[in-house]
């Protein structure tokens, strides 16, 4: 009798943990902006889904609840360059832009007021993402100018950016660089910073202390040719990390081009090798799943897993999504060429 309750209720355990597992088992598609413009960045706050993208554009759409699009707002500049990197920390907005030279502006979320807050000049120079902390505390990363990653940080609110010297970072070897993709090189969680490379090397550098001080983790990601490597990376919490990527110019292979770790980065594990999506421009964990759901973007369409990476399953073929992030456990926002979708979730 003892026996056959334990069974029982073991058998109860798997059941409610199935029945609260996030199972997604297709999407539906809005198109919410179409335009002519490559999006690889943006931001989700305060019922706006910030972008930016090339030909000097920053801008946003309104995404009332339960009802359609009904505005956007797109400004440009006199200049042309393009912008990759879009961060807010929750009082305005931060554009930065690729290439020489490298403009750092800062918007009120309005988009009406804009001013530059920092430049570097350099033939090497190029940004590829940006995040925040808190309302004070940024920063963005770049490919080497020397020996080292770029990296500028701002403590005043993005008012001032100050650059890190190679003497207080790991050296970076030749070729070693990283990726603009879909603005998810740095993740963010408490104090902590992850920074994933590609080309010679994918490597992980993190600090523990908001980039005071640093160190670097080798990963099994296919690495040693200039567009190979980690091209994004996301979180769920201090100890579950997912980094993806390949080899762009074969983006069909689905081997060593998935990682997880469960202890903060220390280690990383190839996962799902041979199954789901090839080069992958930007991943995310589901919200409220625990670290188990995560989903994917890029050359072979949108990828979706239940199981934290084991299995995948394909909702779409649709190869021009760069870059998604989630509103809540069941809805998101892509954005590619020339458009920005809502994706809705379904079990």
């Amino acid at each position: 009798m003892r026996k056959l309750f334990f069974i029982r209720y073991v058998f109860f355990l798997f059941f409610v943990a199935n029945v609260n597992a996030q199972t997604f088992q297709s999407v539906t598609i809005d198109t919410i902006l179409k335009d002519k413009i490559s999006i690889r960045a943006i931001s989700v706050a305060e019922g706006k889904i910030y972008f930016s993208g090339d030909k000097s554009r920053v801008g946003y759409v309104l995404y009332p609840k339960d009802e359609s699009l009904i505005n956007a707002e797109i400004v440009r500049d006199t200049l042309v360059y393009e912008y990759r990197s879009l961060a807010t920390n929750g009082k305005d907005i931060f554009a930065l832009s690729i290439g020489n030279p490298a403009r750092l502006h800062k918007f009120s979320k309005d988009l009406l007021n804009k001013s530059l807050v920092y430049r570097e000049d350099h033939d090497k120079v190029f940004y590829d993402s940006m995040q925040f902390w808190n309302t004070k505390e940024g920063i963005a990363i770049g490919d080497p100018t020397a020996n080292c990653l770029s990296i500028i940080i701002t403590r005043d609110g993005g008012s001032s950016w100050h650059k890190v010297p190679c003497e207080s970072l790991p050296n970076t070897v030749e070729g070693e660089a990283a990726f603009a993709a879909s603005n998810t090189n740095i993740v963010l969680k408490g104090n902590k910073v992850w920074i994933v490379s590609g080309g010679k090397k994918a490597r992980v550098f993190y600090s523990s202390d908001k980039g005071k001080t640093w160190q670097v983790q080798e990963t099994p990601i296919v690495q040693g040719e200039t567009m190979t490597g980690i091209f994004t990376a996301d979180f769920y919490d201090e100890n579950i990390g997912f980094i993806a990527g390949g080899n762009y110019e074969k983006p069909t292979q689905n081997f060593q081009n998935k990682a997880i770790t469960k202890d903060g980065g220390k280690t990383w594990n190839l996962i799902g090798e041979n199954t789901g999506f090839g080069y992958a421009s930007c991943v995310q964990f589901v919200p409220k799943s625990k670290g188990k759901g995560i989903v994917s973007v890029g050359a072979t369409g949108l990828h979706y897993s239940a199981d934290g990476g084991h299995t995948w399953k394909q909702f779409l073929t649709d190869s021009t999504l760069y870059t998604i992030r989630f509103l809540d456990e069941d809805t998101a926002f892509a954005a590619g060429k020339d458009k920005i979708v809502k994706i809705e979730f379904k079990k």
